[in-house]
């Protein structure tokens, strides 16, 4: 490959169609590693690299800024959050930080709306049932869940994925209540049939809750035992937005308590840790964090992240920029 080429290292294997088109452009190196990178590895690997193409599950701070060196000028993130990424340090450096927003959001809809339907039917409960050589005949009693079609859906954080769930409710005919940092348009309003409504309103009248904020200071712990215990003993809480929004130690307590009736959980607080009294509990469904995982979606996502790259690497304003103020920074 030609020495003048910008060097480019990817933390964990993409699709190819993202790798080809980063090879016409870069020289990439992909890592070999089993998993996400130990950090004196990750370290060790961005040296001397012009960019890093980053997974959610990559801690990328002042450590690793200093490990790469001058040369470093963007980190493209596989993911729409990037909340693993130290930003502010990025932007003082003139490191430009990008994501992968809009790609994912009808193929996390549906993944929530998966989790939300199989805790409320107790699917993986019934699979497992019939595995095991359980089912003896149908009986009136057997695997009882609970209806969704027109019940109260409480989506918690209304940008794009959240209006995407609750325009699957509207085939549902459910009433849609949301709470967010910023009201909606009343249009967006009337074609979901949606209500905004304060947090405690939505806990408390909601069969579903679903949440879709990104993690920051404020979302930290958003969901913790007072808010759980406002929620009916009858609702279910679904997170496919990111595992520390909920305090898993007080979800646990909840549905060991019977303070809500189930749980379906796609993102950990300690990822890719899990809290173990959750593994031993049938009232909720665990994902291994499979929100974005179709093939159309993923290697939507590669292209994605490899124009990212190709277009900082060549001096452009790269499509998904989350820091613009560091064009400034790089006059």
């Amino acid at each position: 490959m030609s020495k003048n080429k910008p060097k480019v290292f990817v933390t964990m294997k993409i699709p190819e169609e993202g790798l080809k088109l980063l090879a016409e452009h870069v020289e990439v190196e992909v890592s070999e590693y089993d998993g996400v990178l130990p950090k004196k590895v990750l370290c060790e690997k961005v040296k001397g690299v012009d960019g890093i193409l980053s997974m959610l599950a990559d801690t990328i701070d002042k450590e690793v800024f200093d490990a790469a060196g001058p040369n470093l000028k963007i980190v493209a993130n596989y993911a729409v959050g990037y909340n693993n990424i130290d930003v502010e340090e990025a932007t003082k450096r003139g490191i430009m930080v990008t994501n992968t927003p809009g790609v994912l959001t009808e193929t996390t809809a549906d993944l929530a709306w998966a989790l939300l339907m199989a805790v409320a039917r107790r699917i993986v409960e019934a699979d497992r049932f019939v595995r095991e050589g359980k089912f003896k005949g149908w009986r009136p009693t057997l695997l009882l869940g609970t209806d969704v079609y027109g019940s109260t859906l409480g989506v918690i954080g209304f940008g794009r994925i959240g209006q995407a769930v609750a325009r699957r409710a509207l085939g549902f005919n459910m009433r849609v209540l949301y709470y967010s940092r910023k009201r909606v348009d009343e249009e967006i309003e009337k074609r979901l049939n949606a209500t905004y409504v304060d947090l405690e309103t939505l806990l408390k009248e909601s069969d579903f809750v679903t949440l879709h904020v990104p993690l920051t200071k404020e979302t930290y712990h958003l969901i913790d035992e007072p808010q759980l215990r406002m929620m009916k003993k009858e609702a279910y809480l679904i997170n496919t937005a990111r595992g520390p929004v909920v305090n898993e130690k007080a979800l646990v307590k909840a549905l060991k308590e019977g303070w809500i009736r189930g749980a379906a959980l796609d993102v950990f607080e300690n990822e890719p840790e899990v809290e173990p009294e959750l593994l031993k509990l049938d009232n909720v469904v665990l994902a291994p964090h499979i929100g974005s995982a179709s093939y159309a979606t993923r290697i939507k996502m590669s292209i994605m992240v490899a124009e990212n790259l190709i277009k900082g690497l060549k001096g452009e304003v790269p499509p998904n920029l989350v820091n613009p103020e560091v064009l400034k920074k790089r006059g």
